[in-house]
């Protein structure tokens, strides 16, 4: 009996280890999507910088004095971060059926996130219908890189037009005035990725 007690315990601790990893790992995603330092989400929740790191990396858990202001300061609702769920995304992975949308104002575009919060690679699932696709060229910060994995497209960058195929690929600074536009009879499907420089991305560790 003993010995089934402390088994028990034992795989108890373990149970309360991973769940602190996993709210830790959370936290800091949406610490890194709202763009926050330690310093900084410390600073606004009223918490020592230490204790934040020990709750993003597990080492103690999250209590209801903490959760509050920390929710308060990231702007989410508290059970947030507090979900508990094997195929819910974290820092590291996205899952196929959590992937969330990105707002458009292209006619017949849709965009998903396919990178983590807070990843220094933004990882984009496009979709572009038949006669879809920017309404004007524009840029922005980074570079970008592109696969083609199915139909077809005419990609526009700083005044010059490239017809891609399935299989193509590129990749340009994002400084540069680009646009695209599916010129097929398909569905085109873009594994379009934006990199941003690594000042861009704001963490204290």
């Amino acid at each position: 009996m003993g010995q089934d007690n402390s088994t028990e315990a034992a795989e108890a601790a373990r149970d309360e280890r991973l769940a602190d990893i996993m709210v830790g790992r959370r936290l800091r995603a949406l610490r890194l999507e709202a763009g926050l330092s330690l310093t900084e989400l410390a600073g606004q929740a009223g918490i020592s910088v230490g204790a934040l790191s020990q709750i993003e990396r597990g080492v103690s858990s999250l209590r209801v004095r903490t959760l509050w202001p920390l929710a308060t300061a990231l702007g989410v609702d508290a059970a947030r971060l507090l979900e508990d769920s094997a195929e819910s995304n974290d820092i590291y992975c996205v899952r196929a059926g959590n992937r969330r949308d990105i707002p458009v104002h292209s006619e017949g575009v849709r965009k998903q996130l396919l990178s983590p919060p807070g990843a220094a690679l933004t990882g984009m699932l496009v979709e572009i219908e038949p006669g879809g696709g920017t309404a004007e060229a524009y840029s922005h910060q980074g570079h970008e890189f592109g696969f083609v994995m199915q139909g077809s497209a005419q990609l526009g960058i700083d005044g010059t037009t490239y017809h891609l195929r399935t299989g193509d690929s590129f990749a340009f600074r994002s400084l540069l005035l680009h646009s695209f536009r599916n010129d097929g009879e398909e569905r085109c499907l873009i594994i379009w990725i934006n990199a941003t420089k690594k000042s861009e991305v704001r963490d204290d560790e």
